[in-house]
């Protein structure tokens, strides 16, 4: 194994499904997946794999997929390092500031991540200098357009399976309603454990607080309250945080220069970060100094697991139900409220050559058992 064979060569597969229910918030809804897998091949045939995902605008076709790609990322990749890609401090400049014309930048961190630790013949989380083996894994429903017996019985389940806690979307236009489902998720699951609410940036500062102190009046105990107000409104950040009625969970929507400031302007109790390998370990560092928790928000089929056991006092890992696992050979083992980091050298998720063949189309066992 050598951390000196360059990238060579890439495949891109075209993905597209129904998913099982319509996810979204307060904000936003989505009834169909629509994805890229990008996989990276070093010179020794060792293979790096990320996934694309469009959530609310269909994808082009397949050879204008690849079009964009050879255009705008395959010059920066090809004959490159992946260690020194993932671990290079670049700056764009000029026009060069703007995102590319697909969302590929999350997909290519993890593949040159992937394809490092591959290289390395290490497991990514030890290779991110991680030494527990698991986490506390929290069930998030995405549930804000779902019916209340739909509701129930995601949140009923995730109460069976054991997770140590669950996240609700908030944020409806009638407060009543969020408060009708905190009273619902407390029937399903018991109220013993950790509750969050996300408004996805639904509220004022003000209507925060009343909604919060509503929920209070009514019995319920808020672990945490995400996004609740624009992602850059660090006053009224500060303010909730001042009042203390909960915890302030932020930083989402926030690239690595946004969380720097939020940071800066003490505006979060916690920093929520997602899947961008090499600038969540940044933001976690700067978490870190300046003594902020780090929560982890949703990743591609849970594969920020490998950061989150590598990143000191991350307490939680999101799992949100999307029916993505008959994408890849193997998904990462949960039991008994605990997410567990793969072994296998990479990130641990390998793309299934049905899934590449088909297209991501269910296979009809598991459209069978779906609609059973």
């Amino acid at each position: 194994m050598s951390l000196s064979a360059p990238i060579t060569e890439y495949r891109l597969t075209r993905l597209q499904f129904d998913r099982d229910r319509v996810i979204g918030d307060s904000q936003v809804r989505a009834e169909e997946a629509q994805l890229v897998a990008v996989e990276l091949i070093d010179r020794d045939g060792r293979v790096g794999l990320g996934f694309a995902q469009s959530l609310f605008v269909p994808l082009p076709g397949a050879a204008e997929i690849d079009r964009i790609f050879r255009a705008e990322a395959w010059p920066g990749l090809e004959g490159q390092f992946p260690a020194a890609l993932a671990l290079g401090v670049r700056r764009a400049r000029g026009g060069n500031v703007r995102k590319m014309a697909l969302p590929f930048e999350e997909s290519l961190q993890h593949a040159l991540w992937d394809l490092m630790a591959k290289q390395a013949d290490l497991p990514l989380w030890r290779l991110l200098g991680g030494e527990r083996r698991s986490l506390p894994v929290y069930a998030s429903g995405l549930d804000y357009h779902l019916s209340d017996h739909d509701f129930g019985e995601l949140f009923g389940t995730a109460r069976e399976r054991g997770f140590a806690g669950y996240k609700i979307k908030v944020g409806h236009p009638d407060v009543a309603r969020d408060l009708h489902r905190l009273d619902l998720l407390r029937d399903v699951t018991g109220g013993d454990r950790p509750v969050m609410i996300d408004a996805n940036e639904a509220w004022t500062a003000q209507e925060t607080i009343q909604a919060l102190q509503l929920f209070q009046r009514a019995g319920h105990d808020i672990y945490w309250m995400e996004d609740p107000i624009p992602r850059e409104d660090f006053d009224g950040l500060r303010m909730l945080r001042a009042l203390g009625l909960t915890r302030v969970n932020a930083g989402e929507y926030l690239d690595l220069t946004g969380k720097r400031r939020l940071l800066e302007a003490r505006a979060c109790d916690m920093l929520n970060v997602h899947g961008q390998v090499s600038d969540v370990m940044r933001a976690a560092w700067l978490a870190n100094e300046a003594n902020v928790e780090v929560t982890f928000g949703n990743t591609f089929l849970e594969v920020g697991v490998n950061m989150a056991l590598a990143i000191p006092g991350v307490r939680w890992l999101e799992y949100s139900f999307q029916n993505f696992d008959h994408l890849v050979e193997r998904t990462f083992r949960m039991e008994d409220g605990q997410i567990h980091g793969s072994d296998a050298p990479g990130h641990g998720l390998v793309l299934r050559e049905e899934a590449r063949a088909n297209g991501g189309a269910l296979p009809a066992a598991t459209r069978d058992a779906a609609a059973a």
